[in-house]
């Protein structure tokens, strides 16, 4: 059975398979960091339920490479959530942490509700607020805003930055900062669960909820990728700095 490991070693190839400025690149080096902290933190804590946990983040790990695999195949057949994501990989004017919220857009807000109803049903675990396995889920969330914030960081701190917001006053990627929370974004992916799980006995409506998410996501993305990057960050990148 796969384990977070093998999901680490699979998001460093996505990662070796292009150049570091490339949109799939830039989101999956920050999904294997935040995967990375989370595998840690399965180690080192006591959670109620450590197996679904790791299960939950495999199985939600696969369904971005599945994404990725079926887009080479046949871009057509991909959820609309990932289209604006592969679509723009190689589209300049877009700063690498754009791509990277994009991606967890795409995957939190589309793709974990789904995960998290399928891995309950298998498990026989109800999914609802008060179990061990939404006390398990908001601990993640505080690990993960943490992790989120030092990346972040890492984008905007620096004598790059500090000159780029002076020759840039208007700046396009602070808006799309103010755009994405990742704790915000699971509490509504619990949220969205919580409402798949409730029609899960009526096929037609559960397709018809997933196929309007999938859209609603997928347009997010698409304002999450709107050219935000400036020339004095692509020099920088360009040079090292």
């Amino acid at each position: 059975m796969a384990v977070v490991a093998d999901v680490v070693e699979r998001l460093r190839a996505v990662e070796s398979s292009a150049e570091a400025s490339d949109g799939i690149v830039c989101f999956a080096r920050l999904y294997r960091e935040v995967t990375e902290s989370v595998g840690a933190e399965l180690v080192a804590s006591t959670f109620a339920n450590a197996t679904f946990l790791e299960q939950l983040d495999v199985a939600f790990a696969d369904l971005f490479f599945e994404a990725l695999a079926g887009f080479a195949r046949d871009p057509a057949l991909v959820p609309d959530a990932w289209v604006p994501l592969f679509a723009s990989r190689s589209r300049r004017g877009i700063a690498p942490l754009q791509f990277a919220f994009a991606g967890m857009n795409a995957h939190i807000n589309r793709d974990l509700p789904i995960v998290l109803v399928a891995i309950c049903e298998t498990r026989g675990v109800e999914l609802r607020r008060g179990s061990p396995e939404h006390a398990d889920f908001e601990r993640v969330n505080d690990l993960l805003a943490r992790v989120e914030e030092r990346i972040k960081q890492s984008y905007l701190h620096g004598w790059v930055a500090w000159l780029d917001r002076i020759v840039h006053r208007v700046h396009r990627l602070d808006d799309v900062i103010a755009m994405w929370d990742i704790r915000v974004a699971r509490e509504a992916a619990w949220t969205n669960a919580e409402t798949l799980w409730a029609v899960r006995g009526d096929p037609a409506m559960r397709a018809d909820f997933v196929r309007t998410l999938d859209r609603t996501v997928g347009l997010a993305g698409r304002g999450l990728l709107v050219p935000a990057d400036t020339w004095l960050r692509r020099l920088a990148r360009k040079l090292g700095a």
